[in-house]
């Protein structure tokens, strides 16, 4: 038995190269800072329970059909194969916003290489996937729900949804814009006609429940409904309506936090190493966690950098832009490569290529906005 959980648990480690890395770290840390009970301190709860809820709550609304259910009906509505384009990339822009940036890649990615197939527009496979990919990353970064790095670094600082939302609008409506202009002149090749046969129709009663549910994430997110009692609420509502959720949960990101808060926090103790973070980072927050995000990842970046600056705002702005360029950036980029380099192997450098040439083509403008 002890040598079946022991691979089990080396599996699981091994398929999150991230959720690893943080562990070593974590680990690391503790030798400079032995465990005291200063570490209970380290735990964002507050963040930790909003992720699971989200969490539960989303994979219930796609278990439903629903996310796909709605891209469905928006394509019965164009024939163009630039309005096919059109609506596969800002299905993912604005979805991003409530039901983050994976779990639209998640849903989307599988659901538009089908409907590429489909209208014949397969030669613009590689192109349309990687604006997708775009599209959930920079749509995600509007709310506080979109992203983890969001959730996290919304809650520490203290700032009004309606300040969240009017410091990300500028450049969520500049990536709208940006993402409009490739589709417009990228996108030329005719389609053929789609059937995408009957929809499977969502069950009423447990949408609705999950709708209610996710409402009163959005409540809490906005401080009027305490952390405790939405996991009370939502833990109920999950076993009323379907316990196999609790399965779904992504339980590695869960786990990668509450590493980076120990490693973080135990970094924020040792005095020579906070020194030098606040002294790179002083009023270059936004440049450093786009910096950082290429080669660690933006969340992990937000959760490190977050701990040797009060200036919030810059992170959030910086960790979310910084999660365009590298592949590993954000790493919900991920789930689409694995997507199309499974069913295509021989277009992932294609796809690679693409995908760095038009993520610095938007990394480069927003960085200077």
């Amino acid at each position: 038995m002890k040598r079946g959980w022991g691979s089990a648990a080396t599996r699981f480690f091994k398929k999150d190269i991230v959720l690893s890395a943080s562990l070593v770290l974590a680990v690391l840390s503790c030798l400079a800072v032995p465990p005291d009970r200063e570490y209970l301190g380290y735990i964002d709860f507050e963040t930790l329970i909003l992720l699971l809820c989200l969490m539960l709550i989303v994979e219930g609304l796609r278990g439903q059909g629903l996310f796909q259910l709605a891209g469905g009906q928006l394509l019965r509505r164009v024939k163009s194969g630039r309005g096919i384009a059109f609506v596969l990339v800002f299905l993912c822009f604005f979805s991003s916003m409530f039901i983050t940036n994976d779990v639209a890649l998640i849903t989307f990615v599988p659901f538009g290489i089908m409907i590429l197939e489909m209208a014949g527009l397969s030669d613009e496979l590689c192109y349309v996937v990687v604006l997708m990919t775009i599209a959930a990353n920079l749509g995600s970064m509007l709310t506080p729900v979109g992203n983890p790095q969001n959730l996290y670094l919304f809650s520490l600082s203290g700032m009004g949804l309606a300040q969240f939302l009017e410091l990300m609008l500028p450049y969520t409506a500049a990536s709208a814009v940006l993402l409009a202009v490739c589709i417009l002149f990228g996108c030329r090749q005719p389609a053929h006609e789609v059937s995408l046969g009957q929809p499977r129709k969502p069950e009423k009663g447990p949408v609705a429940l999950y709708a209610a549910l996710f409402v009163l994430c959005l409540l809490t997110v906005a401080g009027v409904l305490p952390h405790a009692a939405l996991l009370a609420v939502v833990v109920a509502g999950v076993l009323l309506a379907d316990r196999r959720l609790f399965a779904r949960a992504d339980y590695s990101l869960l786990l990668t936090f509450v590493f980076f808060f120990v490693f973080t926090g135990n970094l924020n103790r040792i005095d020579s190493v906070r020194g030098l973070m606040v002294s790179l980072l002083e009023g270059h927050e936004k440049t450093v966690s786009i910096l950082s995000s290429q080669v660690i990842s933006n969340v992990p970046a937000a959760m490190l950098l977050s701990g040797y600056t009060d200036n919030i705002p810059q992170l959030i702005i910086g960790t979310n832009i910084g999660g365009l360029g590298t592949l590993i950036a954000s790493m919900a980029s991920l789930i689409s490569y694995k997507q199309v380099a499974g069913r295509y192997p021989q277009r992932r450098q294609r796809y690679l290529l693409i995908f760095t040439v038009f993520n610095l083509l938007f990394l480069i403008p927003l960085w200077l906005l």
